[in-house]
């Protein structure tokens, strides 16, 4: 048996907060209720003195996605939804999900919506996932508002699941090129610096530039690995300001390689896919295109939607403004035309979505077959250099002796 601090109120609104011994944060929920409170908030008296890491706390897409449809399952088959928020407690492999979805139901049970109580955990319930909760609160259809965000939720997961396996090549064949070179600096070419000593003669520029990074290698490490540390915590913090994240976003969309195209796809698939999921589900256009121009993952595309919003503000149309930004391809705006002409956005923007998502996969394809040759020459260039330049003076005094 554990002791829980409880918050609660009563039917006048008083508050109250105390402490009960139970055998589970449900058996003081009951309790709280049978002596006619509300419960705002449980919590475990010893687990609250420990050191909780808040920033490492994450709930994987996939186990929200699944959470999130058989939340839609059981409201549509009659379910209230406090009965389905305590069946969802019980079950699942994220302890973290398992809490957020513990506090959401004290919230509800305390009268709020069930929007607002999401919208309090802005670390696993996104601006989209709330909107469209709120909208199928608003217009009686939750269910199909949850199935709606099971579905972006699955490919919003394929589309980061084809660039994570496109990238692990490429980061294990880097990786190992960088280990082999330290390996090959750090132990190798100290051996053949003391053969090189006893030579007495001049060495060439290739071998004395081998002998230099081997010497900052072994010599300053140390230097080298807080510069490394300096340099990715500026990058980090420097990505986090506003100008730092939008100079970083520009310059991806211009890397070469085919990469650039591919972020910039990768930006349009979850733009267009997210803007038609809250248009289809009721969401008011203005408020679904602040959430799409936040959620695109790139300022360039979050500065061109507010043209779009300007423009629908004043009464004009989304295709005229996103046709004049050089981020969004001449076939975007003519099909969002069409839709608007049509009645059909959602239709429009499920299509655009489509078609980018596989062009990503495609583009993602083709840059991982050019990668492979690349690393592997890369890997060759990185040990040839090192090896050359190591017997480049071995050559010198077979010559002199001959």
């Amino acid at each position: 048996m554990s002791t829980y601090a409880f918050r609660a109120v009563d039917l006048s609104g008083l508050a109250s907060r105390g402490e009960v011994d139970a055998e589970s944060k449900q058996a003081v929920a009951d309790q709280l209720k049978a002596r006619g409170l509300v419960v705002l908030d449980i919590a475990d008296t010893a687990s609250s003195k420990e050191i909780s890491l808040e920033f490492l706390k994450r709930v994987k897409p996939k186990d929200l996605t699944i959470a999130t449809r058989q939340m839609a399952t059981m409201i549509s088959s009659g379910m209230t939804l406090l009965r389905t928020l305590y069946v969802l407690e019980t079950q699942g492999e994220s302890q973290f999900l398992k809490e957020t979805l513990l506090a959401v139901r004290h919230d509800v049970e305390a009268g709020i919506a069930f929007s607002e109580a999401l919208r309090r955990h802005p670390k696993v319930f996104k601006p989209l996932y709330v909107a469209l909760v709120e909208a199928g609160e608003t217009g009686g259809f939750l269910e199909q508002s949850l199935l709606r965000i099971a579905d972006q939720l699955e490919k919003e997961d394929s589309l980061r699941r084809q660039v994570r396996a496109a990238m692990v090549y490429p980061a294990v064949v880097l990786s190992f090129a960088v280990i082999v070179l330290l390996a090959l600096v750090a132990f190798i070419v100290p051996v053949f610096a003391k053969i090189f000593k006893d030579f007495g003669a001049g060495l060439p520029g290739l071998t004395k530039v081998t002998l230099s990074i081997s010497n900052a290698v072994t010599g300053y490490w140390w230097a080298l690995m807080a510069a490394t540390v300096l340099i990715v915590f500026s990058f980090v913090k420097a990505k986090k300001t506003p100008r730092g994240r939008t100079v970083w976003d520009r310059f991806r969309l211009r890397i070469p390689m085919k990469i650039g195209d591919i972020v910039q796809k990768i930006a349009l698939a979850r733009w267009s896919r997210t803007l038609s999921a809250l248009v289809s589900g009721g969401v008011p256009i203005i408020q679904a295109l602040e959430i799409t121009s936040k959620t695109a993952g790139n300022v360039v595309v979050e500065l061109a939607m507010s043209d779009v919003i300007e423009s629908v503000r004043s009464g004009g149309t989304m295709a005229d403004p996103i046709k004049r930004a050089p981020v969004f391809p001449d076939m975007v705006g003519h099909m969002l035309a069409v839709g608007e002409e049509t009645g059909d956005i959602d239709g429009m923007l499920s299509k655009v979505a489509e078609f980018y998502e596989d062009e990503v996969a495609a583009a993602v394809k083709g840059l991982t077959s050019i990668l492979e040759p690349v690393m592997v020459v890369l890997v060759g260039a990185i040990v040839g250099f090192v090896v050359i330049s190591l017997y480049l003076p071995m050559f010198d005094v077979y010559n002199a002796i001959h």
